[in-house]
């Protein structure tokens, strides 16, 4: 049963994010920086999403980052917990239009990919932006961020006080 959920189209520009001093660089690892806001109802399906991401690389040279929403309070779902490295912020955060969405830096520390895991009111491998970006970088290949317009469940990623849930 799918729960009542509201289809937005969001625009994910280019973004301009970086990574804390201390990941950023050519590390020979990739990273995943999952944005997630506790109080946005898109979260169920993305988080068994992420959980899947997560057992699928867990042998691959990827770690796994998470940012929450700047002033909320809650709890990663029972089954992600400790399997994400927890990050105060990225520099450049502010200007994602929407949560839950991902961030993805090559092994050699370039930005690869920002914007939302799928496209959809579901989010799974079959409507994934991410697998195949993962892949790709994985075998080495090389990957540019791109702008992108995704109708999905997304919730706003507003920094200020107050931001609203998800909004058709």
């Amino acid at each position: 049963m799918l729960a009542n959920y509201s289809e937005r189209a969001v625009v994910f520009g280019d973004s301009d994010l970086h990574l804390p001093s201390d990941l950023a660089g050519n590390t020979g690892r990739i990273r995943v920086v999952h944005f997630w806001d506790p109080d946005c109802t898109c979260n169920k399906e993305t988080d068994a999403h992420l959980n899947y991401l997560i057992q699928m690389y867990r042998n691959a040279n990827v770690d796994f980052y998470s940012v929450q929403k700047p002033r909320t309070h809650g709890q990663l779902a029972a089954f992600l917990r400790g399997k994400l490295k927890p990050l105060a912020k990225i520099e450049g955060m502010q200007r994602l239009p929407a949560t839950p969405s991902m961030a993805i830096w090559a092994a050699n520390g370039k930005l690869a990919y920002a914007g939302p895991y799928s496209a959809g009111l579901v989010c799974s491998s079959t409507n994934s932006f991410v697998e195949p970006i993962l892949d790709k970088l994985i075998a080495g290949q090389e990957v540019k961020p791109m702008g992108m317009m995704a109708v999905g469940c997304y919730c706003p990623w507003n920094t200020e006080a107050g931001s609203a849930r998800s909004e058709p």
